[in-house]
């Protein structure tokens, strides 16, 4: 496992055979996201990812080599990720069961990187389409159809998902 700092918290990084590793830049250390968070990932280890089968956690991915998973992420039962052309889940991203990430789409041809930025979550039953970057500390409402970025800090959802709010200190 490669170690490198990153501000305040040490990533450890799984070894990656094609020397892909993932960057999490300097992004500000997210309190909401370790809400609890050193409890329930106290053991936390990165999951055996194998081409199109089930983790241990029973969700999926197409196009392994082009997944970037985060430290101390969770991602729910019966999510599928299509990382054909990228897909970045930053430190403490939290995915609902039953969703689904595409960085390519047969039904209109988009294709693009997805970007899940640090402590952001997506409700259970959301489908985020290509090209899509989901802001630090967003929040994305489930089953939301997510077709455009959202910025930092702001919840939204619907389909397509809106903007609602930015997060506010009581959220």
């Amino acid at each position: 496992m490669a170690r490198r700092a990153i501000g305040l918290e040490l990533l450890v990084l799984p070894e990656r055979s094609e020397g892909k590793e993932f960057e999490t830049g300097s992004t500000p250390h997210s309190p909401r996201a370790e809400r609890g968070g050193n409890k329930r990932f106290s053991d936390w280890q990165y999951p055996k990812i194998e081409e199109r089968k089930p983790t241990k956690y029973n969700w999926v991915v197409q196009n392994k080599d082009g997944l970037r998973l985060g430290y101390k992420t969770d991602i729910g039962a019966f999510t599928y990720i299509n990382a054909k052309y990228d897909v970045t889940i930053e430190d403490f991203v939290q995915i609902g069961s039953h969703c689904s990430i595409y960085s390519i789409s047969t039904i209109d041809e988009k294709i693009g990187a997805v970007t899940l930025k640090k402590g952001c979550w997506a409700g259970s039953h959301s489908v985020v389409m290509p090209g899509v970057t989901i802001g630090i500390n967003a929040v994305v409402g489930a089953f939301s159809f997510v077709n455009r970025d959202i910025p930092d800090g702001a919840v939204a959802y619907g389909v397509p998902v809106k903007v609602i709010k930015p997060i506010s200190e009581g959220d």
